[in-house]
């Protein structure tokens, strides 16, 4: 089983690379945490998409950290890496989005993968519940998505975007993205669109369990992308949109597997203060060990 880790993001309003803070009690970044947790269950592949200049830093930082006995890959997630064929000249101050950070890993991957941001703390469940559904359900086409109550996932300093889930029963129907959520009295509200929701709901934050199938689907949506000029200056491909594509052609099985541990994040620099105080507080009661990696 693999872990991959997005880490391309800019941190524009945290005002630092945020992936790259060391929250930790010994000064740990906040995905070494994720990483922990994802080879005390089984994950023996860390794969970390990054940008291209933090490459070698991550590389030389996590090797000289992870166990010898776990595969490490740190690409880049880069503007020209393209389909075969296909070429783009123009230009783009962003990334091509989230699917792609995510097909920028196929030569690297062949077995069941997690996705997650490298900026989120998932708790310690998620990485054992998302080992139990991949041992549970080894079909090619079976994809899981572990959710968390939209209420717990806001930040008190500001809206967040969050994509809120459609399920019936266990099975996940779609994910509607909105970008502007915040609390308002008893309800949560999405700023952006005027929609009110009572804050049960179930939430994705990005942490998607994968086939080596999706790549393929990836980069079809991507040639789609490409040759829409419109979408290419400022569209991006993510990831909700190919597993929803994927459900409704009948090329995957989407379940959603409930998270049993508290998120949190850093999206504001506000939020820096909470995430120090939690990942103190959980090796003071003895989850993680300090350092972390002895």
């Amino acid at each position: 089983m693999t872990l991959l880790l997005m880490a391309a993001g800019s941190g524009s309003r945290y005002g630092k690379l945020k992936q790259f803070d060391d929250l930790g009690p010994r000064g740990e970044f906040l995905m070494e945490f994720a990483m922990y947790d994802a080879i005390k269950n089984g994950f023996g592949h860390i794969v970390v998409i990054t940008k291209k200049e933090n490459v070698d830093f991550l590389k030389e930082h996590l090797q000289a950290r992870l166990p010898k006995t776990v595969k490490l890959d740190v690409l880049a997630q880069e503007i020209t890496d393209l389909p075969n064929g296909v070429t783009f000249s123009g230009e783009r101050p962003k990334p091509w989005g989230t699917a792609h950070a995510v097909w920028t890993a196929r030569n690297v991957i062949n077995d069941p993968f997690c996705v997650i941001n490298a900026d989120d703390f998932y708790g310690q469940s998620a990485y054992a519940n998302a080992a139990k559904f991949i041992e549970e359900h080894p079909q090619e086409n079976h994809y899981a998505l572990v959710g968390y109550t939209l209420k717990d996932t806001l930040s008190e300093h500001g809206s967040v975007s969050r994509g809120v889930c459609m399920t019936q029963g266990d099975d996940l129907i779609s994910v509607d993205e909105r970008l502007k959520l915040e609390q308002k009295n008893d309800k949560v509200v999405d700023a952006d669109s005027g929609l009110e929701y009572t804050g049960n709901e179930l939430a994705s934050m990005n942490f998607w369990i994968c086939r080596p199938s999706i790549f393929e689907v990836i980069e079809t949506e991507f040639r789609e992308f490409l040759a829409d000029e419109q979408m290419i200056k400022t569209s991006e491909l993510y990831i909700p949109k190919t597993i929803q594509k994927m459900l409704k052609d009948g090329l995957a099985k989407v379940k959603v597997v409930p998270a049993q541990d508290q998120w949190f994040g850093v999206t504001y620099a506000s939020d820096r203060e909470v995430a120090v105080a939690s990942l103190q507080q959980k090796t003071g009661e003895g989850q993680y060990i300090s350092p972390l990696w002895q």
